[in-house]
């Protein structure tokens, strides 16, 4: 590799990284406050939060490898435009084809890690964190009993703890009610209590110390009433179904399962179309990363003696709108109402021959801009807006 190569390597690395760094983490940070919520609210282990941002995480670095790469590679060759160092490497006969064998290095190599997200990893990743969910709820993470409120066990036992200590360990104030199946019930008030497991993994023993037991049956008009000094309640713990197989979504199929699916023509026709929407979705999404080195170097260059960053802020819109194109025509695709095929593939095409007429007028148009009206435009405004600004005023009528 020459010197020059190392040299972009290098000048890619920091943005690219940066970027996809600091995206991920932003996701991360926003749906972080909600599970925090939602296992607050669950009463779960806190550390099941990081076990599901985990689970998210493949899904976000596919989301942020896209942006990351684009940003890289157009922050680079701006930085070599804007200092002057892409006009020696013309003038030495560097053409704008080569100069993108760097990018293009990276641009394959985060394809197949892209591919390799999407396709495998993600689908795994997003099975296990919605099975994440449903433990949560079906109390199988082991769910705490929420002081100072009603907890129930199944529809005939409700429990109440006005006081925890030693996380747990020691409970104070305790109040439990248990129906029978014959029309009777139980009423237990006591000071402390523990639990304690048992070999039966159905069943655990909570320790009572110091309270006093009423007992109403049916046929017997008088309840009885017990006062202890310790007592050991048997409390079976509720059923949970098992969380279903991976598959249920299409977001849980790899490619391989979604292409097997889309061309089985026993199966359901709704079934069918949202799986080849789904597969041809993340195909596009994947082949569009390929783009994105053409894409940065032409809005990356700004126009001779301009350090416009326009290229920047018009790039970053059309891979966000490319995006949410595709979502819609997945959705559009998936219910039938207009094949996949050309839901998906009809944007990409626009895409990519937006892309590569770009590319084809900065490096083959003598003096050829990409976005040479847009950038006058925007010199226009911003021309008329410092005018209007009162400091700017004033120096004018002073001079």
């Amino acid at each position: 590799m020459k010197s020059i190569d190392r040299y972009l390597v290098r000048l890619i690395a920091v943005p690219l990284f940066a970027t996809l760094v600091i995206f991920a983490m932003l996701l991360v940070l926003d749906r972080m406050l909600r599970l925090f919520d939602f296992v607050a609210t669950e009463g779960g282990p806190v550390s099941v939060v990081w076990r599901m941002l985990a689970n998210l995480l493949p899904e976000y670095f596919g989301l942020g490898i896209p942006v990351g790469l684009l940003l890289g590679t157009l922050l680079a060759f701006r930085k070599l435009a804007t200092s002057s160092e892409l006009d020696v490497m013309r003038a030495v006969g560097m053409s704008y084809p080569r100069m993108l064998r760097v990018p293009y290095m990276y641009a394959i190599a985060l394809c197949a890690l892209n591919f390799a997200i999407v396709g495998f990893v993600q689908p795994d990743a997003r099975y296990n964190y919605e099975k994440l969910r449903f433990e949560l709820r079906t109390g199988a993470l082991g769910a705490s009993i929420k002081v100072g409120e009603f907890t129930h066990f199944g529809n005939d036992m409700t429990l109440r703890i006005e006081e925890s200590h030693d996380n747990g360990r020691r409970l104070s104030g305790i109040f439990l009610r248990k129906d029978d199946n014959k029309g009777g019930s139980i009423a237990v008030t006591a000071e402390t209590g523990q639990f304690f497991a048992t070999d039966n993994p159905d069943e655990i023993i909570f320790r009572l110390t110091n309270g006093t037991l009423v007992r109403t049956e049916a046929k017997v008009a008088t309840p009885r009433v017990l006062r202890f000094s310790s007592n050991d309640l048997p409390i079976p713990l509720p059923k949970t179904e098992n969380f279903r197989v991976r598959g249920g979504e299409n977001l849980e199929r790899t490619l391989p399962e979604l292409a097997r699916i889309g061309s089985d023509r026993k199966a359901d026709k709704e079934l069918r179309d949202t799986s080849r929407a789904a597969f041809h979705f993340r195909t596009a999404e994947v082949l569009s990363i390929l783009l994105l080195p053409l894409l940065a170097l032409a809005l990356g260059i700004p126009p001779k003696r301009s350090t416009s960053a326009l290229g920047v802020f018009l790039a970053i819109i059309m891979i966000v709108a490319y995006h949410k194109v595709n979502e819609y025509a997945q959705a559009v695709g998936g219910l039938g109402k207009i094949d996949p095929v050309l839901a998906i593939w009809i944007p990409f095409t626009v895409f990519a021959g937006l892309t590569l007429w770009m590319f084809y007028t900065i490096a083959y148009v003598p003096g050829g801009q990409p976005i040479g009206a847009l950038e006058r435009v925007f010199s226009k405004l911003a021309k008329s807006v410092r005018k209007l600004l009162p400091g700017r005023r004033d120096k004018g009528a002073k001079a």
